[in-house]
């Protein structure tokens, strides 16, 4: 009996071990070393904006929502923060990756772009985060996220605006499923919320990225994903990779807007 007793705590211990391995395989953590992202980047040297931009964002497939109210990002003050991502910092943090050429332009990068002035980094910290981004249709507007080609990519469709503007254009679903042929790898789409179910008078409730890809069975023939920090922050999620067509067929947003940078 006691060689039995003396054997159970360990074989305890071997089912907690098995079990935590079994848990950790299933939920990894992320974090890009600067190592691993300095290589990367001098790979893509000389490689166009686009195919930079799917690159990094194919990266961040599987890696867990932010479920931060405000972002861990700006909760932190913090330029990088990987582990676990919105569709904001997802956006963020992918453009700021291929705009640069090493981990610290990287940042410097993230300090101008996520601001609609400059971000102030001391220490460590970054210190006006109450000046960044907050809805996406700033962004746009901004031309720090790339050119807009929303009426390059199909027929506009006019809605009704907020926060100071009265209409906007957008593309309708079946205006964009029309003109999938014109959109190209990295293109930021932005997804326009329906007028009566806008929160905070916001325009734009959702942003992804586009990636184009040839089909091996048919030449020729392409297929165009959308990948995105799918979540929300009550029931959390990950980022995806999904047809766009079918992201459409199911999203319940009004339209969208298309940014690139070129």
């Amino acid at each position: 009996m006691r060689r039995r007793g003396r054997r159970d705590p360990l074989k305890f211990r071997e089912i907690f071990l098995i079990s935590l391995i079994f848990f950790l395989f299933l939920h990894p953590c992320f974090a890009l070393t600067d190592e691993e992202i300095q290589k990367s980047q001098t790979f893509l040297i000389g490689k166009p904006i686009g195919e930079k931009i799917v690159f990094w964002v194919e990266k961040f497939i599987g890696v867990p929502y932010d479920r931060d109210p405000l972002g861990e990002y700006v909760s932190k003050a913090t330029i990088v923060a990987d582990e676990r991502v919105d569709c904001m910092y997802l956006t963020f943090r992918v453009a700021e990756l291929a705009l640069s050429r090493t981990p610290e332009e990287a940042i410097q990068v993230g300090l101008e772009k996520r601001f609609h002035s400059k971000g102030v980094l001391k220490n460590g910290q970054v210190m006006n985060y109450d000046d960044r981004f907050e809805y996406g249709e700033d962004m746009i507007e901004s031309g720090k996220w790339g050119k807009e080609v929303t009426p390059e990519i199909g027929k506009i469709t006019r809605i009704k605006g907020s926060r100071g503007k009265d209409v906007v254009e957008v593309l309708s679903s079946g205006a964009l499923l029309m003109g999938l042929g014109n959109l190209k790898n990295g293109d930021i789409i932005f997804f326009a919320t329906k007028p009566e179910k806008r929160k905070v008078g916001e325009i734009i409730g959702h942003v992804g990225f586009i990636k184009v890809e040839e089909r091996a069975n048919r030449s020729g023939s392409k297929d165009v994903f959308l990948i995105h920090a799918g979540g929300t922050k009550q029931k959390g999620g990950e980022v995806r990779k999904v047809l766009l067509k079918d992201y459409l067929s199911k999203m319940g947003f009004i339209g969208v807007k298309i940014t690139r940078f070129q």
